[in-house]
């Protein structure tokens, strides 16, 4: 097994904490990426150590830092809360408990102009993060790799229709991870990438009948 810099380190953060600050910025980002615009409006739950220390640690800037756009080593995440309202983002903070969800989990539900997205998000340490649930769906996303998110319907011929285009369009599936909420329901598959995906392929994505909606995320 190989072991990065980052793996002993972190990322450089503004914050004291890794896992509290650098991981919940990184969250933050996370959210915006999937929403693609600028965040409006932003609930924002946190679980387990995360809601007893978020205030000492700074996991509530931080989350909202990276609402906002900012990196962990972005020092106007440390003024991050004045920031937003400048910026236009709503958001509420509060608590919540659940004894079957990781220490350190947040949960937002946030809009933008056009899109809405609830994730379900874990700051697993050395700032690295886990994405669980997205818009209910069970999912695994780390963002250590390139990864493309398509939500669509679970009907014959749609998985086929999205792998002919990977492979049409060059790019070789590294994993890849599909939950359904029913037969014959909507369903989301998670593709990690060698290299990240260019828009014209996401845009042939979309195009697709049966896919409701296509994120890519650059690897960060």
């Amino acid at each position: 097994m190989s072991v990065s810099m980052f793996d002993m380190l972190g990322p450089i953060t503004v914050g004291p904490s890794s896992s509290h600050t650098a991981g919940a910025v990184r969250i933050g980002l996370a959210c915006r990426t999937i929403l693609k615009e600028d965040v409006k409006k932003a609930d924002i739950t946190f679980y387990g150590s995360f809601a007893s220390t978020y205030k000492g640690h700074g996991t509530d800037k931080a989350v909202v830092g990276g609402l906002l756009g900012f990196g962990t080593d972005d020092v106007r995440v440390r003024d991050s809360l004045e920031l937003a309202g400048e910026m236009g983002l709503a958001y509420t903070i509060r608590t919540g408990e659940n004894p079957r969800y990781h220490p350190n989990t947040v949960v937002i539900d946030a809009s933008s102009e056009h899109n809405h997205v609830r994730i379900r998000a874990e700051s697993v340490g050395g700032g690295a993060i886990r994405l669980s649930e997205i818009n209910g769906f069970e999912v695994s996303v780390q963002c250590r790799a390139d990864t493309l998110i398509v939500f669509g319907r679970d009907v014959i011929g749609t998985f086929y229709s999205i792998a002919k285009v990977m492979n049409d369009c060059g790019y070789n599936i590294g994993t890849l991870y599909l939950d359904r909420e029913r037969r014959a329901g909507d369903t989301v598959i998670v593709i990690e990438t060698d290299v990240s995906v260019d828009p014209d392929t996401v845009g042939k994505l979309q195009a697709l009948d049966n896919v409701i909606g296509v994120v890519a995320i650059e690897k960060f």
